[in-house]
């Protein structure tokens, strides 16, 4: 029990917590356009704790594991072989978007520089490894939603 002048810092996860939405990369799951995972820390921590909800937009919109390498060139999501696969990117997005809203999610944790989920800067489209200014295709439609979005790189 701790005295009403020390305040108690021991982690308590609350019911009245909102969830985070979470790329499912992050998460352990191998669903990376490369077929491989990017497991996170804090990330499989919040998952351990049932406060994540992983998602991977690419393969909500429909797109295989492995697929080849995307980049964003003038708002359209282009493969390296040219192959424009916007469509499903929007369609992923909107689905992670409505299961944050499911969820009640408020915040996310996204993956740094993909197409989909990188929230503050992508690759130029040029396939050169140039970062840009930007947000992918996911981070882009839930901060316009109103869900704050950082990736694992702020954790």
């Amino acid at each position: 029990m701790s005295s009403p002048d020390v305040p108690d810092t021991s982690p308590v996860i609350s019911s009245n917590i909102s969830p985070i939405l979470v790329s499912a990369c992050l998460a352990g799951v191998a669903c990376r356009y490369d077929g491989v995972a990017s497991p996170h820390p804090e990330v499989l921590r919040l998952l351990a704790t049932g406060r994540a909800v992983p998602v991977c937009p690419e393969v909500l919109g429909g797109l295989p594991v492995p697929r080849e390498p995307v980049e964003l060139r003038q708002g359209r999501a282009v493969g390296r072989s040219g192959r424009d696969v916007t469509e499903a990117f929007q369609a992923g997005a909107q689905r992670a978007l409505a299961l944050a809203r499911e969820h009640g999610c408020t915040a996310a944790i996204l993956k740094a520089r993909s197409p989909s989920c990188g929230p503050g800067q992508i690759y130029d489209g040029t396939f050169s490894r140039t970062l840009v200014p930007g947000h992918g295709l996911l981070a882009a439609l839930l901060k316009q939603s109103g869900i704050a979005v950082r990736s694992e790189e702020d954790l």
